[in-house]
C-alpha cells in the first residue's frame, strides 16, 4: 500500500486518507439516493439507476484512485442528471435510452480530447488570475451548497412571498427547524474541532450531527427488510439499455433531429468539460495534490506522465461507463474537497470512498441515515479554506480583477461552475481586445470563449 500510494512521499498516512476518504463518501452519499429520483422522472427504473449510480461511482472512483492516484472521487453529476430528465426528454421529447445513448457518445468525445490533448491545451490557456479566481469562486460555490442543505437559506420573493421570480433573494432561516439546528451543531463541531487541530475534524462533525439527529428523532429508522433490501436485480433494467431501438436505433432516425441531437451531446461535454478541469483547478492547486512539478510535466511531456493528465483521463472514460450501466453523466465531484481538505492527498482516500459506496448496495438504507443537514456544515469550512486563492488576484487591476470578480459572481449565484467559467472567460477576452492587448490570450481560450458563447446564443433561441 505504501509502496503503490506512495504516502510518505505525499507527506500522509492510512489513517489520515481513511478519514479523508470516509469525509469525502459522506458529503456526496446524497447522490445514490437523489440521482434515481432525477432520473426516475424520465421514466427509468428508481431501483436500476440506484444501482447505476453506485456503479458508476465506484467504478470512476477506483480508475482516479489507481490510475492516477489523487483523492477525487467520481459519480453522476447534479446538473446534468436534470439536464437529462428536464431538457432532453421532457422538453425535447426523447426518450430515456435516447438520453443515454447521447451521454455516452459524450463520454467518447471526452476520452478522445483528453487523449488528444484538447483538456490540457485548455488548461495551459487558462491565465493565472482566471486560475486563482476558479478556486475562490468554487469554494464560495461548495459553501453556498453547504448553506443550502443546512436549510440556513430562506428564498424570499419581494413582491409576492415566497415564489420564483426576479425579485426573489436570499434570506436567512429562522433556525426554528430541527435539520437547521443539526446543521449548525454541526458546523460548531467542526470549527471547534479545527481550531483545536484535531485530525478528522469534518468526519467528526458530520457523525457527531448525525447523531444529533437521531436523538431527537430528525432521521427516520429503516425496518430490518428496508435495512437488507436486495436491488441487485434491478440494474439489468437500465444496463445497456441504449443498444437498440428506442436508442441508438431510434437516434439519428429522421434528419429534422440530427441537429438537436449534436447540440445536446455538445452541451453535456462542453459542461462535463469545464466542470472537471475547474475542479482540478480550484482544488488540486492549494491542496499541492498538482504541483509545479506536475504542472510542468502536464504542459511540456508527451503521453500520461502527469497526475493530472491521469486524473482527467480517468474522469472521460467515467462517463462512458456509467451511460453503460444506466446513468447521466459521470463527472468528478466537487464534494472532494471535503477529504482533500482534512489531508487526503493520494488515491488511497479514493479507494475508502469506493469501499463506502460498494458497501451501499446491501445496506444503503444505513448510509441513508446520514442526513444533507448533517454533511452541509463540512461544505460550508471547505469554502473557508479555499478562499485563500483570492489572495493572488490582482485586483488593483480592472482587467484582471473584472472577470475574477465574475467568475466568483456567476459561479456561486447561476449554481453553474461552468457558467462561472464562461463569464470569466467572456470578459477576460474582451478586456483584454479593449485594452489592446488581444495577443495576450492564448488561441484556445478565444476557441472556448466562442463555444461558450455558440451555447448561450442556442439556449436563448431554444433550439434545446
Amino acid at each position: 500500500m505504501e509502496k503503490f500510494f506512495k504516502l510518505k512521499e505525499h507527506g500522509t498516512n492510512v489513517k489520515t486518507e481513511m478519514m479523508a476518504g470516509f469525509t469525502t463518501f459522506f458529503t456526496m452519499a446524497y447522490i445514490i439516493f437523489v440521482n434515481p429520483s432525477v432520473l426516475a422522472a424520465s421514466g427509468m427504473s428508481w431501483d436500476g439507476v440506484f444501482i447505476a449510480t453506485i456503479i458508476a461511482a465506484v467504478v470512476g472512483t477506483l480508475i482516479m484512485a489507481l490510475v492516477a492516484n489523487v483523492p477525487y472521487a467520481v459519480a453522476p453529476g447534479m446538473g446534468l442528471n436534470a439536464f437529462f430528465t428536464y431538457t432532453v426528454c421532457f422538453s425535447l421529447g426523447f426518450v430515456w435510452q435516447e438520453a443515454l445513448a447521447m451521454v455516452f457518445i459524450c463520454g467518447i468525445i471526452n476520452i478522445l480530447i483528453t487523449v488528444t490533448k484538447v483538456r490540457k491545451i485548455i488548461i495551459k490557456a487558462i491565465p493565472k488570475s482566471l486560475q486563482l479566481a476558479i478556486g475562490g469562486a468554487i469554494g464560495l460555490f461548495i459553501a453556498y451548497i453547504g448553506l443550502k442543505n443546512a436549510g440556513f437559506l430562506n428564498y424570499l420573493d419581494t413582491a409576492a412571498g415566497l415564489t420564483a421570480g426576479a425579485d426573489v433573494v436570499p434570506a436567512l432561516a429562522n433556525f426554528n427547524n430541527p435539520g437547521a439546528l443539526v446543521a449548525l451543531a454541526g458546523l460548531i463541531i467542526i470549527v471547534i474541532l479545527m481550531l483545536l487541530k484535531v485530525k478528522g475534524a469534518m468526519l467528526w462533525g458530520i457523525l457527531g450531527s448525525t447523531v444529533i439527529a437521531g436523538l431527537i428523532g430528525f432521521i427516520k429508522f429503516p425496518s430490518a427488510n428496508e435495512l437488507f433490501a436486495n436491488k441487485m436485480g434491478a440494474a439489468s433494467e437500465v444496463a445497456f439499455s441504449f443498444f437498440g431501438n428506442p436508442g441508438f436505433g431510434s437516434l439519428f432516425a429522421t434528419p429534422g433531429r440530427i441537429l438537436p441531437v449534436l447540440l445536446i451531446i455538445f452541451a453535456f461535454s462542453l459542461s462535463d468539460t469545464f466542470d472537471t478541469v475547474g475542479t482540478f483547478i480550484g482544488t488540486g492547486r492549494k491542496s499541492g495534490i498538482f504541483d509545479e512539478k506536475d504542472e510542468k510535466a502536464l504542459l511540456e511531456s508527451s503521453g500520461f506522465k502527469s497526475k493530472m493528465d491521469k486524473a482527467l483521463f480517468a474522469d472521460s472514460i467515467a462517463t462512458s461507463i456509467g451511460a453503460l450501466a444506466g446513468t447521466s453523466n459521470t463527472t468528478t465531484y466537487i464534494e472532494s474537497a471535503a477529504g482533500i481538505g482534512v489531508g487526503g492527498k493520494t488515491g488511497l482516500t479514493s479507494v475508502f470512498t469506493a469501499a463506502l459506496f460498494i458497501l451501499c448496495l446491501p445496506f444503503a438504507a444505513l448510509f441513508g441515515l446520514v442526513p444533507a443537514q448533517a454533511t452541509a456544515p463540512a461544505l460550508i469550512i471547505v469554502g473557508v479554506l479555499m478562499a485563500e486563492s483570492f489572495a493572488g488576484i490582482k485586483w488593483g487591476e480592472l482587467e484582471e480583477a473584472l472577470p475574477a470578480f465574475l467568475t466568483v459572481l456567476f459561479m456561486a449565484f447561476a449554481y453553474n461552475i461552468s457558467y462561472g467559467i464562461a463569464a470569466g472567460f467572456i470578459f477576460y477576452c474582451l478586456s483584454k481586445i479593449i485594452k489592446g492587448k488581444a495577443k495576450e490570450v492564448h488561441p484556445i481560450l478565444y476557441v472556448a470563449t466562442l463555444l461558450f458563447i455558440l451555447n448561450f446564443v442556442v439556449l436563448a433561441l431554444g433550439v434545446i
